[in-house]
């Protein structure tokens, strides 16, 4: 019986620089379980300040991973956020290099060794 060669584990690196950052990781969340959220919305969710998430958001929106529609309500601007498909995508990526960085759960719950070593990622904002 021939074995099966298992996947080399991604390095850290291989995480999406875009995504990588823990505001812009939060909007992208927020948008992948609302259909669309206003920037007030996602202010409010992501307990920060009107200039970090505008920064953040204008970041995904010239990567193609969210569309921002702005439009007038009376003479007050709203802009609207949502997730593209290819945001979408990039999420997912993100999320399974990510999880597949991680040691398996059960391994590490049933190793008996108390503690796992896990290096820190650089930042890449």
């Amino acid at each position: 019986m021939v074995k099966k060669s298992k996947a080399p584990r991604p390095t850290p690196n291989e995480l999406d620089p875009i995504i990588h950052e823990r505001l812009r990781l939060g909007i992208l969340s927020a948008l992948a379980v609302q259909e669309s959220l206003s920037f007030t919305e996602l202010r409010d969710i992501l307990q920060t300040t009107d200039g970090n998430l505008s920064v953040q958001a204008r970041r995904l929106e010239s990567a193609g991973y969210v569309v921002c529609d702005k439009k007038f309500e009376g003479r007050k601007p709203k802009s609207t956020y949502h997730l593209s498909s290819s945001g979408r995508v990039a999420l997912e990526e993100y999320i399974e290099t990510l999880t597949n960085l991680l040691p398996a759960i059960d391994r590490v719950r049933n190793s008996g060794e108390g503690r796992i070593h896990i290096h820190p990622l650089a930042s890449h904002s």
